[in-house]
């Protein structure tokens, strides 16, 4: 099912409440325990009832619980953490859960520092256009999902070309220990080595692929994910 990082968060933590308590969090409970707002929640869970992740029974209170499509996915996926070395998987948020100062610090300096610039029109990359200005702005924190990113690496290497993760650029990583087929992870294969490629799941074995035609895939039975590409910054 096609979810986002975040929606997959809150389906993750709605499946974990119910088995423990035998209802459903309420939206604050939700809300707090990811660091978010209760509208956001709120929306998000209108958006997982469409997609055919969630449900409620009707007539009652704290009834929203998954659907068995998605239950028995992520049934799936707690299953094959398994076959992970040293995959950990917390509750993202936990109440009381005191962040690291490190962490602190960088929320902090994202709150104070502007990420905003002015977008003053195009510009052609192919043939011409003509030169007319426009004003507007854009939050270039929007477009480097900054808001999902825990850390950066500076990426050694052209196995990601294709994709377009040049040597020197530098990868923004939301810190994960699972991943959904195709997308871009951060992982360590069992001699201790890490790599960057695209994440796909097969019968017997995890395949990690290059986006580089001159390369040929890695396969293994086991690996740890530390993290999933979100974006990529270039420095010039």
């Amino acid at each position: 099912m096609n979810l986002t990082a975040r929606q997959h968060q809150i389906i993750t933590y709605i499946w974990k409440y119910r088995k423990r308590n035998g209802l459903a969090p309420t939206l604050a409970e939700i809300a707090g325990n990811l660091g978010i707002s209760k509208v956001t929640v709120h929306e998000h869970i209108a958006q997982l009832e469409r997609k055919g992740a969630l449900e409620k029974e009707p007539f009652l209170s704290r009834s929203t619980r998954l659907t068995r499509k998605m239950a028995k996915e992520l049934e799936k996926t707690a299953a094959e953490q398994s076959r992970f070395i040293g995959v950990e998987d917390p509750e993202p948020g936990a109440a009381g859960e005191e962040r690291a100062p490190a962490e602190r610090a960088s929320s902090g300096a994202r709150k104070r520092r502007s990420t905003t610039l002015p977008l003053l029109g195009s510009i052609a990359a192919g043939r011409p256009l003509e030169a007319i200005e426009e004003r507007d702005v854009v939050d270039v924190a929007d477009i480097c999902n900054l808001d999902r990113a825990n850390y950066m690496l500076r990426v050694k290497g052209d196995s990601m070309i294709e994709d377009g993760i040049c040597d020197g650029d530098f990868v923004l990583v939301e810190k994960r220990s699972t991943a959904s087929d195709g997308e871009t992870v951060v992982a360590i294969l069992e001699n201790n080595e890490a790599t960057l490629k695209r994440f796909y799941r097969q019968r017997k074995r995890f395949k990690l692929e290059p986006a580089n035609a001159a390369l040929k895939p890695i396969y293994t039975d086991k690996l740890e994910i530390r993290g999933v590409v979100v974006g990529v910054l270039r420095r010039y």
